[in-house]
């Protein structure tokens, strides 16, 4: 594992079988079977929610187990709703692998509609998550060093620092009211390193599954550390190619907080300023963002492949920037489709650190042979 500093903090690891919340009703749709991988028949059977733990899940138990995903590429977690056919899968689970972290807002209901009493692997356990405020003013303290170093009067520059203070109290104001985040973000995925941890939450929790092979979960799971422990280096053997003060990222929600973190990036801001990808953004907040890209020099704005590119382009095109859209939309919330770069984790974090580097002047290096093929 590299050495660098992340923000996993060890804390007392528990597999726990999850406290339901009381329901009357659970509305459900559909009755398509839901997609599953890997062993079938006697084997156990376990269910993953979203793509990415699905993805991981996949890489431990490799033919040995069947792995239902419920989310599909491309879908929200925020948003999401089981239909009775998932349901059905995950009262006959034998496992049931979550992100975690108040990402999935909808599991205690689904559990407690299924019926599910299997072994609940939570992915985020012994992570610390970032509060909604971690990053606030690292985008607003850049763009203040740039006015600074046009002021000429220092009354000037003290009536605009308050101005700007009332208008970030304002912003929070309305971050607060408008856009709740809960306990923190739970898009941990997003730092490789934190990726490492999760798999190894994942790996023990299947480990103590009846039926499972814990040899070749372990054998499985050394395997993909390493390839993990690659795509880190490299991303960060990159990155450090630019400049701490060009390393400049505004992104489609607020999904990145951990890369961001995990490599020096300065965040100036996001098209949606909210945990929750369904959100929307206010005029005022769309305006705030166009006038910090124009004033730290931020040189492009990535939309997500799971979310509409409009605003992003919207924004992108008053600020006289380059968007990344369609094809190259960052993957955050969900992996992409079969034959997609993001079809698989490793997949969608070199197509998302080529493209940041790439709008940086950076092109990437080739990649080492642990992420060839």
């Amino acid at each position: 594992m590299t050495t660098r500093t992340s923000a996993f903090r060890r804390l007392p690891a528990t597999l726990a079988g999850g406290a339901v919340l009381a329901v009357s009703a659970v509305a459900l749709a559909g009755c398509t079977a839901p997609a599953a991988s890997g062993a079938s028949g006697d084997g156990p059977e376990i269910v993953a929610t979203t793509t990415q733990v699905g993805d991981f899940a996949r890489e431990l138990v490799g033919d040995g187990a069947a792995v239902t995903q419920l989310l599909s590429p491309g879908q929200s977690a925020h948003s999401f709703d089981p239909s009775a056919a998932q349901l059905l899968a995950l009262s006959r689970a034998d496992a049931l692998v979550v992100n975690g972290g108040g990402l999935e807002s909808w599991l205690d209901d689904a559990v407690q509609a299924s019926g599910f009493d299997g072994v609940l692997i939570d992915a985020s356990t012994g992570i610390e998550l970032h509060g909604t405020d971690d990053h606030d003013g690292e985008a607003h303290d850049e763009a203040d060093a740039h006015d600074e170093a046009d002021a000429h009067d220092e009354a000037d520059v003290h009536d605009e620092a308050e101005a700007t203070d009332a208008a970030e109290d304002d912003h929070a104001e309305h971050d607060e009211a408008d856009h709740d985040h809960g306990a923190g973000n739970p898009h941990i995925w997003t730092d490789p390193e934190l990726a490492e941890h999760m798999v190894e939450n994942i790996a023990d929790g299947l480990a103590e599954v009846p039926g499972v092979d814990a040899a070749a979960i372990a054998q499985n799971e050394t395997d993909y550390l390493a390839k993990l422990d690659a795509l880190d280096e490299w991303i960060s053997e990159n990155v450090e190619t630019v400049p701490v003060a060009e390393r400049l990222l505004v992104t489609n929600h607020d999904a990145f907080t951990y890369f961001i973190d995990a490599y020096d990036v300065t965040f100036v801001g996001s098209v949606i300023p909210s945990f929750d990808d369904n959100a929307e953004p206010s005029a005022a907040e769309i305006d705030a963002l166009v006038d910090r890209i124009r004033a730290t020099g931020a040189t492009a704005v990535f939309s997500e492949a799971s979310i509409s590119p409009k605003a992003a382009e919207t924004i992108a095109a008053e600020a006289g920037v380059t968007v990344y859209s369609g094809p190259d939309a960052l993957y955050g919330d969900s992996l992409g489709v079969e034959g997609s770069e993001g079809a698989t984790y490793l997949g969608s974090q070199l197509h998302n650190a080529r493209l940041i580097l790439e709008s940086w002047g950076v092109t990437p290096t080739a990649l080492p042979e642990a992420l060839q093929g």
